[in-house]
C-alpha cells in the first residue's frame, strides 16, 4: 500500500474507503491529491479483495474545489500554449475522472459537506452519490472566469439532463443537498451521522452478494453505452458477455446456488477472469 499524504485509504470486508484528507483546507484539490487519487485507483483495481469503493471527505467538507492559494494566477499557464498550438496541458481533474471512469469496481460517493468545482465534478463518474444534509454543491466555473473541467460537460448532462446541467453550470451558484436530490445529482440525503453507514450498507450489498467479474463488466457496459450510437452496440456487447460468462465458474455457481436456495460463493477474480467484451472499442488518446 502506498504512503499517501492528502488522502487516506483503508479496506475492510471487501470495501475500500478513500478519504480526501486536507481537513484544514476543506480538502481542496491539489496536484499531490490528483496523483494520489490516480495511484489509489490503480491499487484498488489490482486488489481482488476490493469489491466496492466509497469516496468521502475528512472533516466538514467533501472537497471545496481547487486549492486557490496560488492567488489570481491559480489557473494561469502563462504563454506556453495558444489556441493554435497543438500542445495542451491536461486538466488534472479530468485525469482523475477518467481514471474513475475506467475503474473496474463500483464507486460510491459519500458527500459529507461542501462539494464545489472539482469537488463536485470528480463525483460525476462515480456510480452512486449519497449526500449529507450539510452538503453543498456548486459548478462555479463561470464565477471564476474559467470553464467546466474534469470531463463534466460529458458526465453532468448524462447524470441530470441537459437543462438542469445548463442551469447549474451557467449560473455557477451553490445549492443544497435537497436541490441536488430533486435534480437527480444524488440518490439520497442523510443526516451526517447516517451518511457513511448508508454508503457502507450499499457497498457491502454489492461486495457480499454479487460476482465481481459480473459487476466489473456491467459497469463497463452501462458507462460505455452512454456514448453508443445505436442499441446494436449494446446487443453486440451483451451477446459476447453472455456467451463468455455463461460458461464461467461464477455463472455455474450463480444458477446452482439459486436452485439450492443458498448464498452464492463466487470464485472468479477481476484480475484473472475479466473478459474483453468490447474488442473493437476505441480508447481515445489525449493529444
Amino acid at each position: 500500500m502506498a504512503d499517501y499524504t492528502q488522502i487516506r485509504y483503508e479496506t475492510s470486508s471487501g470495501v475500500a474507503t478513500v478519504t480526501l484528507y486536507r481537513p484544514e483546507k476543506m480538502n481542496a484539490f491539489t496536484g499531490v491529491m490528483m496523483n494520489e487519487l490516480l495511484s489509489v485507483f490503480d491499487e484498488i483495481d489490482a486488489d481482488d479483495a476490493v469489491r466496492a469503493v466509497i469516496v468521502t471527505g475528512e472533516g466538514r467538507a467533501f472537497c471545496a474545489g481547487a486549492d486557490l492559494s496560488g492567488g489570481a494566477k491559480t489557473f494561469d499557464d502563462g504563454d506556453w500554449s495558444s489556441p493554435n498550438d497543438e500542445r495542451t496541458r491536461r486538466d488534472g481533474g479530468g485525469r482523475v475522472t477518467l481514471r474513475i471512469y475506467d475503474c473496474k469496481k463500483p464507486v460510491i460517493a459519500a458527500i459529507n459537506g461542501a462539494a464545489v468545482g472539482v469537488g463536485a465534478t470528480m463525483t460525476l463518474p462515480m456510480d452512486v452519490r449519497l449526500a449529507s444534509t450539510s452538503a453543498r454543491f456548486g459548478f462555479v466555473f463561470s464565477r471564476r472566469g474559467i470553464v467546466p473541467e474534469a470531463c463534466s460537460s460529458w458526465f453532468l448532462p448524462r447524470a441530470v439532463g441537459i437543462s438542469q446541467a445548463a442551469e447549474w453550470v451557467y449560473s455557477g451558484r451553490v445549492f443544497d443537498a435537497q436541490e441536488a436530490l430533486r435534480g437527480g445529482l444524488v440518490r439520497s440525503v442523510h443526516e451526517p451521522a447516517e451518511l457513511m453507514p448508508a454508503a457502507r450498507a450499499l457497498a457491502e450489498e454489492i461486495a457480499h452478494n454479487t460476482s465481481g467479474v459480473s459487476v466489473a463488466l456491467a459497469r463497463q457496459m452501462l458507462w460505455r453505452m452512454l456514448g453508443a450510437s445505436h442499441p446494436m452496440e449494446a446487443h453486440r456487447a451483451d451477446s459476447r458477455g453472455i456467451q463468455l460468462r455463461g460458461r464461467s465458474a461464477d455463472a455455474h455457481e450463480g444458477v446452482t446456488s439459486f436452485l439450492e436456495k443458498r448464498p452464492a460463493t463466487f470464485t472468479d477474480s477481476v484480475s484473472r477472469d475479466l473478459p474483453d467484451i468490447f474488442p473493437n472499442w476505441e480508447d481515445p488518446e489525449f493529444s
